[in-house]
């Protein structure tokens, strides 16, 4: 027999349930970035070694975007990421976009391979003691800084799924267009 009292009840229930939980997802979204420590202050400046040869300082890109992403090759998703970063640097370099890899590696064999399989346009960058990793207050993998022309980093976010490459593209617009 329908129970339409007991019905409405179980799709208010329901609909609070499901309500509850799409608020709660979109605090931690929210959260991610807007709890971070360094969102609002001065980007720390450091120099490290690039894969590629030479050293590279942050500050030598006062006045650009400055993404940082922080990856190891024990990363499942970091080698996504870091395709979706090198499509955004092919796009909007000569806007103004740098792009620094920053390996948070034991070993320096395995992010070595992991830089030559994973062969990006931009300079990816080796910080062994992790000294850096501990300046940016680095929690989990893969990490994603973005800095904007005057400094001060703007936004992180940690984790890589399908729809976060639009909204670092939005994000990366919104800090080009500043």
């Amino acid at each position: 027999m329908f129970n339409a009292t007991a019905m409405s009840v179980h799709n208010s229930s329901w609909r609070r349930v499901l309500a509850l939980g799409l608020l709660a997802a979109g605090s931690a979204a929210g959260a991610d970035a807007a709890d971070h420590p360094l969102i609002g202050r001065p980007a720390p400046d450091f120099a490290l070694r690039a894969f590629a040869g030479g050293n590279v300082r942050l500050s030598e890109h006062r006045g650009e975007v400055v993404v940082l992403e922080f990856w190891s090759s024990r990363c499942s998703t970091c080698g996504a990421q870091l395709a979706a970063l090198n499509r955004s640097y092919a796009t909007y370099r000569t806007a103004g976009l740098t792009v620094l890899g920053i390996s948070v590696e034991d070993s320096r064999r395995h992010a070595r391979e992991f830089v030559q399989a994973h062969r990006v346009g931009f300079q990816m960058l080796d910080d062994p003691g992790e000294d850096v990793s501990r300046l940016y207050e680095v929690d989990s993998l893969p990490m994603l800084v973005l800095i904007d022309r005057s400094g001060t980093i703007r936004d992180v976010h940690h984790d890589f799924g399908p729809r976060d490459e639009a909204r670092y593209l939005l994000e990366l617009r919104r800090l080009l267009d500043e």
